[in-house]
């Protein structure tokens, strides 16, 4: 039989896992993953790599270097992370081959303090690229409003993007348009712009938390049956944009030159209330040419006892739209949420 996560990727999701480390590395753990879970990515951010770093995790012999050769704790913390990608992306790298360049991807992000920095980003985006040297390394950039200059053109010089902490259907459509714009930039120069990839990671259970809080402030039974109902409304309206920005006139031009479309990526889908099903945001979060990240725990639960729906998105947009326009009817506003979110 076919394990629920083989059936994920069969029904167009990509399994990409969210966490690395270097026991994971070293032990043939993530190399092992590919083929018992289906994984065909990795995504990192900065707390991750805090802990895995914070437990030792086998980067004592590097950390004691490091400080021997007089290294600050910014450089040592560039090296150590950017060698664990390197390493991550050589493991991918038949995954990469394989799917022509849109799966195999490990990512890495810029630092958290340069999320309002567009020059900043653009340069240690650059740096990133270069030091981990591997094609298949995604660089993590942030939906802030100086990150969406960023993108474009870190796009523009053909380096790959995760974009990231995306919330909101305005903002998504933003990071599309800067995508874009990228591309275009890129084929101008003559740059191969098959080459360029590129996903947008749409948050998705910090939604809930904090509609959820608002919803159990109301008190009413009405209140309380909208619970946990915003996240997966979002996310679907996320998929919809998707579908009808890379259907435009524009855009259809550059894919016919070569250009790949930017794929949605499903974040923060493990659930934050244990009330909740534990694989709620993989199973109603299924259609093609989506991504989805997750923790490896969330990801064990799939396996475990996930049941794959064919599509439990397209078809649910009218479904969507109603979940937020009740939401609006109660005080609790769509804009206003979302906004606090990605501040």
């Amino acid at each position: 039989m076919t394990n629920p996560l083989a059936q994920l990727a069969q029904n167009g999701v990509s399994i990409w896992l969210d966490d690395l480390s270097r026991t994971r590395i070293e032990s043939g753990q993530l190399k092992e993953l590919i083929s018992s879970r289906s994984v065909s990515g990795v995504t990192t951010n900065p707390t991750i790599f805090a802990g895995s770093i914070g437990k030792g995790d086998g980067y004592q012999e590097q950390v004691a270097e490091l400080a021997k050769a007089g290294a600050t704790a910014q450089e040592a913390i560039f090296e150590i992370t950017t060698k664990d990608v390197a390493d991550a992306c050589d493991i991918f790298s038949g995954v990469f081959q394989s799917s022509n360049g849109f799966d195999g991807r490990v990512s890495i992000e810029v630092e958290p303090g340069l999320a309002n920095d567009t020059s900043g980003t653009v340069t240690q985006a650059k740096e990133l690229f270069e030091k981990v040297n591997r094609e298949n390394v995604m660089i993590k950039i942030p939906a802030t409003k100086a990150g969406l200059a960023a993108i474009t053109e870190v796009i523009a010089a053909g380096i790959s993007v995760n974009v990231t902490l995306i919330f909101s259907l305005a903002r998504y459509r933003e990071v599309i348009a800067a995508y874009q714009s990228g591309i275009a930039l890129a084929k101008a120069a003559g740059k191969d712009i098959s080459k360029i990839h590129s996903v947008a990671s749409f948050f998705v259970s910090r939604v809930d938390t904090e509609i959820d809080k608002r919803l159990s402030s109301i008190g009413t039974s009405d209140a309380q049956t909208m619970k946990s109902k915003a996240a997966l409304a979002n996310a679907r309206l996320a998929y919809e944009v998707f579908e009808q920005e890379f259907q435009k006139p524009d855009w259809q031009e550059l894919a016919s030159a070569g250009a790949n479309i930017q794929r949605p990526l499903m974040a923060s889908t493990g659930v934050k209330d244990p009330a909740l099903p534990d694989t709620l945001y993989v199973t109603e979060l299924v259609a093609p040419e989506l991504v989805n990240t997750m923790p490896e725990k969330t990801m064990e639960a799939v396996f475990d006892h996930g049941v794959i729906p064919q599509n439990s998105i397209q078809g649910k947009y009218q479904e969507a739209k109603l979940v937020l326009h009740t939401l609006e009817a109660m005080g609790i506003s769509y804009d206003e949420v979302t906004e606090l979110l990605e501040k």
